[in-house]
């Protein structure tokens, strides 16, 4: 680091901190923007945790130090991390960086404001009621209601209380005695949160009863059926019906039309995870992927995922009218939710939610939609198809890759069979020697820097890779390199 004289403290210095935040920021663009999207650069600077700590000399003492100090201090922040606007970052549902939803997200932490009040933060209140309205209408409702959540996760632990206490009311002051054994119903590839949320909530991970999935990883509606009847039959009172709309692992879309009709005769609250799938609303051509998805009750919808709204960005979204958020989850503060304010209360949407203060989370979405608009966000999302279907047409032309199964959506899970294995899948110890494969060409890409592919066992397949083609930068030339890069890395194998 430079020695210079230490910088104690910018405070009641502006002109010093309009200096450092300017730095700073060109620091971000040459790093971030510029670099940290160029496919020339590396996807990570990989290091071993022990040397990563002396390099960032994360010990924090007494002393201050210079300006020069911190701006260095960011840029290695930046350098040792993960490029995840990198267009050969393939590792997870989200990636890429959109310039308007960054610009909104460099706002919206300016601002520094909480979105629980109209009295500070008016725009961001009417905005998100705004941004929210509008994801409801592409959902297929003309009215309802909505949050956003700190995440995909959150937004189904929502889902879940809410059903509860639609059902049982009490259960907000008595709690647990007020409530018989419950159960909930997902499909085995559901997301891992709804059972995180069962514990959370109390209700215990053994409620949520498993529904079985076809060879394409679809909820069975008619097992959907058996399940409520065999918990009915057991002495539980089944509540709620959790459906996906993209699945992590393979992309899946429940049928979503036949279990509205299983949660219809039950009387059941049905919820639809789309945290991944739902920006798929938007594209005219693929939509029918959700078809049914306006019966639902809630949905959950991450913008942060396909659309590269940047984290995070999470909607829950109700059919509701009545006010169930407030009353489900509402305790009235006195201190912050006056009721005689010289404006609108309700618009104090604060007591909604289970959080106090909460960050604004709309403003990157709407920044972006209003530079794009809907056509080119439908366009975002056809793109990401058309790609998907490049690479899988590629990847069949080559010898050593293998498909899990034809994808419909934008996961792509695949294996790689190195030259070792070609021509012996009928080997007793075929398999074994095969899931070995993707964690070692993981840990070359990974430490090259030349690209991240997610990979995992998934039933009783072993290791593969799910590709994920979600970054709207991507060309087919990315795509090429894919294939190029593994066959590279694993020719040895």
């Amino acid at each position: 680091m430079a020695d210079s004289k230490p910088l104690l403290s910018l405070d009641g210095d502006p002109m010093a901190a309009e200096a450092l935040l300017q730095d700073v920021f060109g620091i971000v663009v040459d790093e971030v923007v510029r670099k940290g999207t160029s496919a020339s650069e590396k996807v990570c600077e990989w290091k071993e945790p022990e040397e990563l700590k002396q390099l960032l000399d994360l010990e924090l003492r007494g002393e201050g130090e210079s300006q020069q100090q911190i701006l260095e201090r960011c840029r290695a922040v930046i350098h040792y991390s993960v490029k995840t606007c990198h267009p050969r970052f393939f590792n997870q549902l989200f990636s890429g960086l959109d310039p308007h939803a960054l610009a909104g997200r460099i706002i919206t932490e300016s601002l520094n404001t909480s979105q629980y009040t109209y009295e500070i933060a008016p725009v961001f209140v009417l905005m998100e009621e705004e941004v929210l309205r509008k994801l409801r209408a592409l959902v297929g409702w003309s009215s309802g209601d909505g949050v956003f959540c700190p995440g995909g996760s959150v937004s189904n632990m929502y889902a879940v209380n809410l059903a509860r206490y639609q059902r049982y009311p009490d259960c907000k002051q008595r709690g647990l005695r007020a409530l018989p054994p419950l159960a909930l119903f997902t499909s085995k590839e559901c997301h891992y949160s709804i059972k995180k949320g069962a514990a959370f909530l109390g209700l215990g991970t053994d409620s949520v009863r498993m529904v079985k999935a076809d060879e394409r990883g679809k909820m069975i509606p008619e097992d959907l059926e058996r399940q409520i009847s065999l918990a009915e039959a057991e002495g539980a009172v089944p509540f709620l019906v959790s459906a996906t709309s993209g699945t992590t692992v393979l992309g899946a879309f429940d049928p979503l039309e036949a279990i509205a009709d299983v949660c219809q005769r039950h009387g059941l609250w049905l919820h639809v995870d789309a945290a991944w799938g739902g920006s798929v609303l938007l594209s005219q051509t693929h939509r029918h992927l959700l078809n049914g998805i306006q019966r639902a009750d809630s949905v959950a919808w991450n913008p942060h995922k396909l659309l590269s709204a940047g984290l995070q960005c999470s909607a829950l979204l109700l059919r509701d009218t009545s006010n169930l958020l407030k009353r489900c989850h509402g305790s009235q503060a006195s201190y912050l939710f006056q009721q005689d304010k010289f404006y609108d209360v309700a618009l104090d949407t604060g007591d909604k939610v289970v959080q106090c203060g909460r960050r604004v989370d709309c403003l990157k979405l709407w920044l972006m939609w209003k530079a794009q608009g809907g056509q080119g966000l439908e366009r975002r999302v056809d793109q990401a198809f058309a790609l998907a279907r490049y690479l899988v047409e590629e990847l069949k032309k080559r010898e050593g890759f293998e498909l899990v199964m034809e994808p419909e959506f934008v996961n792509v899970c695949f294996w790689f069979v190195p030259p070792s294995l070609r021509g012996k899948k009928g080997s007793p110890d075929y398999s074994e020697r095969l899931a070995k494969v993707a964690p070692v060409l993981k840990e070359r890409m990974v430490r090259k820097g030349s690209m991240m592919i997610g990979y995992q066992p998934h039933g009783s397949c072993g290791n593969f890779f799910r590709m994920v083609v979600a970054n709207p930068a991507l060309t087919r030339a990315d795509m090429d390199f894919l294939l190029n890069e593994l066959e590279r890395l694993g020719q040895d194998l």
